[in-house]
C-alpha cells in the first residue's frame, strides 16, 4: 500500500499550468506548484512522451517559482507485518519510487527524498532520487522512473517525503516534473 497521499497529483485544484497554493495531502512550504493535465500541450508532457504507463490525468510541476517544495510527514504503522516491532527487528524494507523529469534540453528538475525519523524526530536515514538530467532524458520532455529500496532503519517511527522542484536556467516556468510518487513498506521475513 502506498503511504503517500495524492502522489499522482489527481486530487484537489489544478489541471492547468497555473500555480496553486494548496495540494491535497501535501504541505507546500516553498513556492507554488502546478498540477498540470497531460492534455495541456504547449510543450508539457503528454500521453506520447515517456512517463508512467498507467498515468492518471495530471502530474506535478514546479509552477513558476525558482524552487518549489512539497512535504508529507507519514506515521509508520504501529502494528502488523510492517509495524514497529518488525521495524526494530530489521524485518521491514521500503521502496521509494517516482517518475521524475523535465522539459527538453533544460536542466530544471525534480528531486524526491524520504527521511526516516525516530520517535524524538531525529533523522536516522535518508534516501534521495533525482533529479533526472536532460542527458538522461536524451534532451526530450520526459519523466523517467527512479526507485530506491532498502531496510527501514531500526527505531524509525515516521517518514518525511519531500518533493523539490528547481528551476536551473532562464524562463519563468519551473519545468521540473513528477508523477506516481510512492513509499511502500514490505515485510522481509528474516532478521537482517
Amino acid at each position: 500500500m502506498n503511504l503517500v497521499v495524492n502522489g499522482d497529483a489527481e486530487s484537489g485544484p489544478g489541471g492547468s499550468a497555473d500555480p496553486v497554493t494548496k495540494v491535497t495531502g501535501w504541505v507546500v512550504p516553498e513556492g507554488a506548484p502546478a498540477l498540470i493535465s497531460y492534455t495541456l500541450g504547449n510543450g508539457y508532457p503528454g500521453a506520447g512522451d515517456p512517463g508512467p504507463a498507467e498515468r492518471g490525468t495530471r502530474f506535478f510541476s514546479g509552477g513558476n517559482s525558482p524552487r518549489t517544495a512539497l512535504v508529507q510527514d507519514i506515521a509508520l504503522p504501529r502494528n502488523g507485518a510492517t509495524g514497529w516491532r518488525h521495524i526494530d527487528a530489521g524485518r521491514v524494507s521500503y521502496t521509494l519510487a517516482g517518475w521524475l523529469g523535465g522539459y527538453a534540453t533544460q536542466e530544471d528538475g525534480a528531486r524526491l527524498s524520504v527521511e526516516f525519523r525516530n520517535a524524538q524526530g531525529t533523522p536516522v536515514a535518508l534516501s534521495v532520487l533525482g533529479p533526472v538530467t536532460a542527458g538522461e532524458r536524451l534532451s526530450r520532455t520526459a519523466l523517467l522512473e527512479r526507485t530506491a529500496t532498502a531496510r527501514v532503519p531500526r527505531t524509525a517511527r515516521t517518514a518525511r517525503v519531500l518533493l523539490v522542484f528547481t528551476r536551473s536556467g532562464g524562463g519563468t516556468s519551473n519545468d521540473g516534473y513528477a508523477d506516481a510518487i510512492s513509499l511502500t513498506l514490505h515485510a522481509t521475513g528474516g532478521r537482517k
